[in-house]
Order: C-alpha cells, then structure tokens, then sequence
C-alpha cells in the first residue's frame, strides 16, 4: 500500500479505508529481477551491420550479453528491445550465441525467427566462423589445436574444465605475435562451449593474460599481471546470410585496453 501498489476504485487509499463491496481493487505485483530482464532499456549499441535480417555488434567490455544472476538488466538483451520493437517477438531476442562479460568483439543477433533458426543451425554445423585474439602467458607453439571435452568443474561449480565425458570441443590457434613472457595468438573456434578458448589454453600450460578464473594470480611481469580482465577480443566473424545466402565477414579492431598492453610490450622487445 505505501508503495501505491494498490488501488481501489482508481484511487490509492490509506490504512483506514474501508471496502463495503463492488469495489475495484488492484494489487500490482512487487517487480522481481526477472522482471526486469523483459524491460527495454536505452544501452549504446555498437552497430558493425544491420538489415532486415540480422545485426552484427561490437561488443564493449563489461557488457553482459543475457540476463541471469546478479545482472538482471543493463544487458545487451535489454539493449535491443530498446533498439527495435521486433526483438521482443524472438526467443531471447534474437541472440544466439555469446561472449563473456569481459570478452568484446563482434556478436551476430537475429532479426526474424526465421533467420533465427538459420543461424543456430549453422552454428552447430560449424559453417560460423568465429576468429579471437587472445593474449596468453608463456611461449606455446606456433601452431595447434586443443581438442579436449569442456564440462562443469567437478569442485568449483561455477568454472567449467576438461573432464572426462564432457562437451565435444575443439580449438584451433596459431601464433600471431611473441613478447617473450606471453604471446599474442589467434583462435578459432570450431565448437562454442562456455569459456572455451579460457579452459582450452589454461589446460595446455599457456592461460589467459587477465584471466581471474582460470589464469595466474601472478606472473613475473607486472604488466600483464596489471590487465584486469581476460585478453580476449573477437575480432572476427564469418557467415552465411540467412536470406541472400551470400558468405559474410566481418572485422573490428582490439579495444583500446588491449591494444594498449601490446604496445607497452612491444616497446620493450624491440631492439
């Protein structure tokens, strides 16, 4: 009642009002965090493409891409009811993939249930290119891959890890740029299990600079150990276009954070 969360007849009434019958009395719900989840909110989008059939965006770090715990709103989802009327018609509004909170880089969302469904039928049959750049600790390589099952952490519930019996996933890298005590590499996902790329490089002895969950606590380089997120970029995206079947590609430039880290690395290995 003090929250004018009840109504009567129109009007909010106090404590001592009375009800003699045939009244009109309204009761609103108190707001849950779900509810907030289905709210249409005014976040900037980064537009890389958009039609009448999809949209690719360049997803800022901090952005959490759906609702759940502890972010019920202020979420990509939340951004693009705000951003077209047609995404509350959609299952989650269109997504159909994601990144980390932390993680930026380039998301394609549906616009039609049609295309929708074209493109998670895509995804499984691994014909989305999906390309990151990820700085790790360590020398791995030149090249590889990491095929190893992804499934939830046995212990650490809210970490997931290579365990027997776990998801089919697969990775692809290959070296880009060297530092010394860490290396610039790209990747190339041929599966999309949660925190793919993360586990897959944390499990072969080179994890992400940055990386609270699966990375080092501390390195022999402040600088890196400084990096207060995981160095993980999309920088890539490739598809087929739902409607005009024509093969897509799309790019964006590291953020400034990142790109900021590489410089400061290059500038004490060059000679």
């Amino acid at each position: 009642m003090k929250s004018g969360r009840i109504v009567i007849d129109g009007a909010s009434p106090d404590p001592k009002t009375k009800v003699w019958g045939g009244e009109s009395i309204v009761v609103s719900p108190e707001p849950s965090e779900a509810m907030l989840a289905e709210q249409a909110e005014d976040i900037p989008l980064s537009v890389i493409f958009e039609d009448g059939t999809l949209i690719v965006i360049d997803k800022p770090v901090g952005l959490v891409v759906h609702p759940g715990s502890g972010n019920w709103s202020g979420t990509l989802l939340n951004a693009l009811l705000h951003h077209g009327a047609g995404f509350r018609e959609l299952p989650r509004a269109g997504i159909v993939h994601r990144l980390d909170k932390d993680t930026s880089g380039l998301l394609v969302v549906a616009k039609t249930l049609e295309a929708q469904t074209d493109l998670v039928r895509q995804l499984q049959a691994r014909t989305v290119k999906r390309h990151y750049l990820a700085l790790v600790h360590g020398e791995p390589p030149p090249s590889g891959e990491v095929n190893a099952p992804i499934g939830r952490h046995p212990v650490q519930r809210t970490k997931m890890a290579v365990v027997p019996g776990g998801r089919e996933a697969l990775t692809r890298y290959r070296i880009v740029e060297r530092f010394g005590r860490a290396t610039l590499v790209e990747c190339e996902l041929a599966t999309g299990r949660t925190h793919q790329i993360r586990v897959h490089m944390a499990h072969i002895g080179h994890p992400l600079v940055g990386d609270a969950t699966y990375g080092k606590a501390r390195s022999a380089d402040p600088r890196l150990d400084a990096f207060a997120r995981q160095a993980l970029h999309a920088w890539q995206l490739g598809l087929i276009h739902p409607v005009s079947g024509a093969t897509c590609r799309w790019q964006t430039p590291l953020p400034a954070d990142f790109e900021g880290l590489l410089e400061t690395l290059r500038g004490s290995v060059r000679p």
